[in-house]
């Protein structure tokens, strides 16, 4: 199975919104990323509003070739916005206005009804829907129960044990992402993986079999401040596609 990448732009807008001005534009981002050989684009419009804006979606969703990801909470507000602007995918992902960044997975488990109630006004919409989950047994079952898509597993652990603990817990989560890769994949559900990947650890989640997209967003826009965003893809792509081939 070949991986995909999408891009998360959301903070191409974190820096715009430092100024409360025009650029960057994070559409532009998203055209950038595209060209270089982004599979898709993800974005995330938190309830507070602290980057991506409401006319930022608008404007991908009549730009963006590929295929647009829209992160957002289980909230009616953020529902009714979905519906409007029709993206081919939505992440439900949890949220809290004083975290700098997505601190954890759903769980769909505990919010069983809720979350199955949103996914099916998403789906009879026409939107894939995805969870964003810890990669647990019980979040995977409640995730196929709810009638969800896809998984999208948060490597968020994993990143941690890469930077900061041993071999043996890092191939623990290694493991733990693989098991429930398969568990998924035996429900039905389609996988993807995002949070805490980079340069320095894409190539152990890319080998992972039964992953189709990662999507990665502070990596790239930190690196593309650097290096511009055609080059900032073009080698998460060739990272991306030295795993899949060793």
């Amino acid at each position: 199975m070949s991986k995909y990448l999408g891009v998360n732009i959301d903070h191409i807008a974190t820096i715009r919104e430092a100024r409360k001005i025009r650029e960057p534009d994070p559409v532009a981002g998203a055209v950038l990323a595209e060209l270089a050989g982004a599979h898709g684009i993800t974005t995330h419009l938190r309830e507070d509003r602290r980057h991506i804006q409401e006319r930022d979606v608008r404007l991908l969703r009549g730009t963006v070739t590929t295929h647009l990801n829209l992160e957002m909470a289980a909230s009616q507000e953020m529902v009714q916005f979905a519906i409007d602007v029709l993206p081919d995918m939505v992440t439900l992902v949890p949220e809290n206005r004083k975290e700098v960044t997505t601190e954890g997975g759903l769980n769909v488990a505990a919010k069983f009804d809720d979350i199955s109630k949103v996914i099916q006004t998403l789906k009879n919409n026409d939107i894939i829907v995805s969870l964003f989950v810890d990669a647990e047994t019980d979040q995977i079952k409640a995730s196929r129960k709810a009638g969800a898509d896809f998984v999208e597993l948060h490597t968020g652990r994993f990143a941690e044990a890469f930077e900061k603990s041993g071999q043996a817990e890092l191939d623990r989560e290694i493991s733990q992402l693989q098991d429930m890769i398969a568990l998924s994949t035996k429900y039905g559900l389609r996988v993807n993986a995002g949070h805490g990947l980079n340069y320095r650890n894409i190539s152990f989640i890319a080998a992972l079999d039964g992953i189709e997209e990662m999507n990665i967003g502070h990596s790239i826009i930190s690196r593309a401040t650097m290096v511009g965003m055609d080059r900032a893809v073009r080698e998460m792509l060739e990272l991306i596609y030295r795993a899949e081939h060793k």
